[in-house]
């Protein structure tokens, strides 16, 4: 079976025992999650498409991890400025297997 998921802003395609890498959700590791934005479900014998979530379903997942993602650098500048500044950012990231559908 697989589920369009929402969270964060993005969607996932996921299937039970998939290991995703989302934007980070408060919660402990080894904890339990619940996605009840699920805007799609499918299988071989049947498809629901939300408009826009299914009614009842809901994705639960299990944390595996909290960490955060490698380093972005980005670069700042004005011309004929004199100005010029080098930043760096470390997206916080949670690490889901998923665990039901």
């Amino acid at each position: 079976m697989l589920a369009v998921i929402k969270t964060g802003g993005k969607q996932y395609l996921v299937k039970k025992g998939d290991k995703v890498k989302i934007e980070k959700l408060e919660g402990e590791v080894g904890g339990k999650i619940i996605f009840g934005e699920v805007l799609f479900l499918g299988s071989d014998k049947s498809v629901k498409v939300g408009a826009p979530f299914v009614a009842g379903a809901k994705v639960e997942g299990k944390i595996l991890a909290q960490g955060k993602g490698k380093k972005v650098w980005g670069i700042k500048h004005k011309a004929k400025k004199r100005y010029k500044i080098k930043f760096g950012h470390r997206q916080l990231f949670s690490e889901i297997e998923i665990v039901k559908i």
